[in-house]
């Protein structure tokens, strides 16, 4: 077939590295999962790593170390990728920077990791260019499928030389990707975003006349938490330098606060000047500033502080490899949302200047023993500069990043940026974006935060403060530049037999893929807990305590493009003879036998749960609503519950550990008569049997 071949001389002209916040239509691919022959491996030059982010293999049509090298010349070299969520797509863009030609097929993979072939090339070969970008548009699907994935294919042996692929991308539409997401509207042309409204000041129930600053929101919104520094009512009274304060929701529609209180200890301290990084998403835990010591704040990294039932713990060190901070006065620290990365704003001798933005990541650990962190990764000269970069605050959909610069010029001495995550690296990001005139001045202007429904951001401004103090600020974010949507999700870890609330840890995880997206803990009084999912993918989720077998839930999200709440609530078995567990997460094609992709995180706790206890001893029932012919009904479900034993004595598990039975419609535990409730009866469960 006649292969179309695109100019990408507009590519560099339009500076692909830096995707307008402005739309979100574009996904470059942000890990590698599989890959035929590689001359490089890691983030060395020529490795498949190359062909993520964006594309920045400069100059074209020559040989860059930023873009893949095939180790052979093959008739199927391919490399395998993912994108960091799934989108409709009606476009592929596949960069081959230098000698093109050589592209054979191209598959994109849905989030049920089924392959779609959307471009053959039957006659590979040199082109007249030394560069190409091949788009490909796709046809709407029937059923339609959201991608997840995709497979470039090339026979390198046809064309003669060494093969570059520099980027592959997807769109949910069918204009050029180049033009439509890369080149920034006139308007926007210096970088800069638009906002709703002007700046509103919280009033007095939170701003004083003494210095508030360093708001940070809980991601459901409800509750604010400030520093107050000299205030009468710190604890140690006005010369105090600083106390953490939060204050609540009044009202969601007036957007009004209650008036402030004082955390008290031991949070706070007498003399020494207290701060708050972080809150996790149920508010159960704080992330402080400062180890705290029997002598009093050291500077020495951050703590974390849990609620119990008597109020706040003592906070206890937080342990980072090779921590260390030249500037002992200035550090900010801020825990994402899914518990899975910590930022820091701190000056080391690695960094590009003064402080500079870094992250850390938790290190596998037993259960149940505190978390140790890596050594601080750069977040890289994208987002650094010589000068100050601090203030970090990353949003729910854990992409989104806002932060203060010194070192970036602008309307004042520190404006606010932010920048978008564009893989997992955690070093690439694209071009920071100053937040407008509206957001910054030529006043002190930081500390932004951003509830998960991403409609208003608060920030700390010396603009019209409170007889001249710094005070809190509240704004209205334009909804094209509000972080990604999330869903939060809240409910109680109960016992399936008591219903009385559990002290557990939740675990959610990508069913398609089974990587740990995050952890929370919920509440050891009432057992609550809540956790926040950025769309774009199908959730498993699941509680885990000791003595207990989790019943695990799921959400799908992969559709959703607002901001949404949830509740459910997750029930964990006691581990003893006669005790039944529903298998949530085992999914199959409809009406047949054969097991989905995303139910091997499911199957794998289970196999683990066997391998744990190896004297155990299981049942497993199959079920089926009331549609249909009975009989069939009833082989479907042994046939199911069959195959999934089958699956546990391919891992390993002795046969005669598992029975099986299938019951098809005969034992419903919901009505029948609607679609949303017949739902409940179609499951697989495991008694049991022997412990």
């Amino acid at each position: 077939m006649k292969i179309p071949v695109f100019s990408f001389a507009l590519v560099a002209a339009l500076g692909l590295g830096a995707p307008a916040a402005r739309a979100q239509h574009a996904l470059w691919a942000s890990k590698v999962t599989a890959v035929s022959s590689q001359k490089a491996s890691g983030k060395e030059a020529f490795s498949p790593e190359q062909v993520l982010g964006a594309p920045n293999a400069l100059p074209l049509g020559q040989i860059s170390d930023k873009a893949w090298i095939p180790k052979k010349e093959g008739r199927d070299e391919f490399v395998e990728v993912r994108f960091a969520r799934s989108v409709l797509a009606q476009q592929i863009t596949v960069v081959e920077n230098f000698n093109p030609g050589a592209v054979t097929k191209i598959e994109l993979i849905d989030t049920h990791g089924e392959h779609h072939e959307v471009y053959t090339n039957d006659n590979p070969g040199p082109l007249p260019d030394s560069y190409r970008t091949l788009e490909v548009k796709i046809a709407p699907a029937k059923p339609a499928y959201r991608t997840i994935g995709a497979v470039v294919h090339l026979n390198t042996a046809k064309v003669e030389g060494v093969n570059q692929l520099d980027a592959i991308g997807v769109a949910d539409v069918t204009q050029t990707m180049v033009k439509k997401d890369f080149k920034a509207p006139d308007a926007d042309a210096a970088g800069v975003a638009r906002f709703d409204s002007s700046l509103v000041n919280l009033g007095p129930s939170v701003n004083s006349q003494y210095v508030d600053t360093h708001p940070v929101i809980s991601p459901d919104g409800r509750t604010l938490y400030f520093a107050r520094q000299n205030h009468p009512g710190n604890i140690g009274g006005k010369n105090d330098p600083q106390d953490v304060w939060f204050s609540t929701l009044q009202s969601a529609s007036a957007k009004t606060w209650g008036p402030a209180k004082n955390m008290g200890g031991p949070v706070n301290t007498a003399g020494f000047p207290n701060g708050l990084a972080s809150v996790s998403a149920n508010g159960q835990r704080l992330l402080l500033l400062g180890h705290y010591t029997p002598e009093g704040l050291v500077p020495k990294g951050p703590s974390t502080s849990e609620h119990r039932p008597g109020g706040w713990s003592q906070p206890t060190n937080v342990d980072i490899e090779d921590f260390y901070n030249n500037d002992d006065e200035h550090a900010d620290y801020f825990l994402a949302t899914s518990g899975k990365a910590l930022l820091l704003a701190v000056e080391r001798t690695d960094g590009l200047g003064e402080q500079d933005l870094y992250v850390s990541f938790p290190k596998p650990g037993p259960p149940g023993q505190p978390v140790t962190w890596t050594r601080p990764r750069n977040l890289g000269p994208n987002v650094n500069t010589k000068k100050a970069d601090f203030a970090p605050f990353l949003a729910p959909d854990e992409k989104t990043l806002y932060f203060a610069s010194e070192g970036r010029g602008g309307y004042g001495k520190s404006d606010i940026f932010y920048s978008k995550r564009l893989d997992d690296t955690w070093t690439n990001w694209s071009p920071p974006r100053n937040l407008g005139s509206v957001v910054n001045s030529p006043d002190f202007d930081a500390y932004y935060t951003v509830s998960a429904a991403g409609d208003d951001a608060y920030l700390v401004s010396t603009r019209n403060g409170t007889a001249g103090s710094k005070d809190i600020f509240r704004i209205a974010l334009a909804p094209a530049f509000k972080p990604e949507a999330v869903t939060l999700v809240r409910g109680q870890v109960l016992d399936a037999a008591t219903k009385k609330p559990i002290k557990a840890i939740i675990h959610y995880e990508n069913l398609l893929t089974g990587e740990e997206i995050g952890t929370a803990e919920s509440d050891p009084t009432d057992g609550s807990y809540t956790i926040v999912l950025p769309s774009g993918v199908q959730y498993g989720y699941r509680a885990e305590a000791a003595n207990y077998i989790a019943e695990n839930a799921n959400l799908d999200v992969t559709a959703r493009d607002k901001y949404s709440e949830q509740t459910q609530d997750l029930f964990m078995v006691p581990f003893a003879v006669g005790q039944t567990v529903k298998l949530n997460n085992i999914f199959f094609q409809q009406s047949k036998y054969y097991l989905r992709t995303n139910s091997y995180p499911e199957l794998a706790r289970l196999v683990r749960i066997m391998r744990d206890y190896p004297t155990v001893e299981i049942k497993i029932g199959g079920h089926t609503d009331n549609q249909g012919d009975p009989a069939l009904n009833l082989k479907l479900s042994l046939d199911r519950v069959n195959e999934v034993k089958k699956y546990l004595i391919g891992k390993g598990i002795t046969p005669t550990r598992i029975t099986t039975e299938g019951y098809g419609g005969s034992k419903p535990v919901a009505s029948n008569d609607q679609e949303d409730t017949r739902a409940l009866n179609r499951r697989v469960e495991f008694t049991i049997t022997k412990k």
